[in-house]
């Protein structure tokens, strides 16, 4: 055998082996949250755990309803500002934006992902925190899931900005010479033309972002209010609902893993474990669109053909 074929063959061992490790940690990361929370999910109940409004362990309350709306609100809020955002973004840099400009704007795209979440927090409390409760509404005390949103959306910024600017940037250089071949203004070439063709990578890139806004923790309880309450509008105008205090999943297991025990720390692990739910059924969402997008696209071309 030679070495080209002895090389060939080591490099196929050691990524079958990386994708097998990178498999075998998520099993067991998802085994370990899930076995942690079995006494909670036995005593307590799905039900109670998922339906229930109320959190205090003092009084053996242990429902996580409030914080599922409260994650799930934030990051919605925060794709809501960042994806017009990052891709606008993307788009300036892939297909605008001259050689020079490219150089500058790119490495302080790619720097907001290299900032502590601390900081991020930080900023949240002492700039927007002040403005959010200049908004003159009852109640509203700057802490909430406006803030909340509006740093979330600039944390996951560069994520979606550099996977989207990749996609454009894969698209292929005849597909644009074309369209501009047939008389499309650049504007035109590029939403018609590019945007579709490499929205499967921007689609990976938003999902990516909703994990990332999923996961995060502690720029979220310095400016999210981190009251256990059901967020709802603080008056008439349904707008006011993002002016209401909540608490996420992730900052429910930050504030109080570290002096629980028995079933309130068990039922902080079953909090984990929703989290983990949670990012499954957005992943699997992704793909299930991706799929659909391919399968009519195929069909497409079947029928032109």
């Amino acid at each position: 055998m030679s070495v080209r074929m002895i090389a060939d063959k080591t490099v196929k061992i050691v990524l079958f082996t990386s994708a097998i490790i990178s498999i075998i940690v998520v099993l067991a990361i998802g085994f370990f949250i899930f076995r942690e929370s079995i006494e909670a999910w036995t005593k307590l109940g799905v039900g109670e755990i998922l339906f229930g409004a109320v959190w205090r362990p003092g009084q053996d309350q242990y429902g996580i309803l409030a914080m599922i709306i409260g994650s799930v609100s934030v990051t919605f809020g925060a794709i809501l500002l960042g994806v017009p955002l990052a891709l606008g973004c993307a788009i300036f840099l892939a297909e605008i934006a001259p050689a020079g400009v490219q150089a500058v704007v790119r490495p302080a795209v790619q720097l907001l992902a290299g900032i502590p979440s601390v900081v991020y927090g930080l900023f949240g409390m002492v700039i927007l925190v002040p403005l959010v409760r200049n908004l003159n509404v009852p109640g509203n005390s700057g802490y909430g899931l406006l803030a909340a949103s509006i740093v979330l959306a600039v944390m996951i910024l560069p994520t979606i900005a550099s996977i989207a600017e990749d996609a454009i940037r894969a698209v292929p250089e005849n597909y644009r010479h074309g369209s501009l071949a047939l008389g499309a203004t650049k504007w035109q070439t590029i939403t018609k033309v590019v945007l579709p063709a490499g929205k499967s990578g921007i689609l990976a890139g938003v999902i990516l972002g909703v994990g990332r806004a999923l996961g995060e923790t502690m720029a979220m309880i310095m400016v999210i209010g981190n009251s256990v309450i059901m967020p709802k509008p603080l008056s008439g105008n349904p707008l006011t609902y993002y002016l209401s205090q909540a608490r996420t999943l992730t900052g429910n297991i930050a504030v109080e893993i570290n002096y629980a025990t028995g079933v309130h720390e068990s039922a902080l692990f079953a909090t984990g474990v929703v989290l983990f739910g949670l990012i499954m059924i957005v992943n699997a969402s992704a793909r299930w669109i991706i799929r659909g997008q391919k399968f009519v696209e195929k069909a497409n071309e079947e029928q032109v053909c």
